[in-house]
């Protein structure tokens, strides 16, 4: 059962940049609440990319750090993932997830249990 919907996946050349958004407003208006954004490449497992609670601290991978922004204007609006000078090494399935009422907010797999049905996102060179 999908939870969390996403959209904004596309296309794009190297360089280029796509926001990705996250409807996962049925949880947000919670007073704790994590969204994180994860990708999975064909034959991987899924990789947290950044997350954002409740009160706005945002967390990043190593990988993405400078070049993606997560974001949440207020609880009742969707989380963004905003991806800048996209490479073709960011190619993969991005999946949004989400928790509520916990006091951590780290982007780990298996600490969420509400998951959307994946966008996907493709970088040519």
């Amino acid at each position: 059962q999908v939870h969390l919907v996403e959209s904004g996946g596309g296309s794009v050349q190297s360089g280029g940049s796509l926001r990705l958004s996250c409807d996962a407003s049925k949880y947000t208006t919670a007073s704790s609440y994590c969204v994180g954004w994860f990708l999975q490449s064909p034959g991987k497992g899924r990789e947290g990319v950044a997350t954002i609670d409740a009160d706005g601290t945002t967390t990043y991978s190593d990988s993405v750090k400078g070049r993606f922004t997560i974001s949440q204007d207020n609880a009742e609006n969707p989380v963004y993932l905003q991806m800048n000078n996209l490479q073709p090494e960011d190619t993969a399935m991005y999946y949004c997830a989400a928790e509520v009422g916990g006091v951590w907010c780290d982007p780990i797999e298996s600490e969420f249990t509400i998951w959307g049905q994946g966008t996907q996102v493709t970088v040519s060179s």
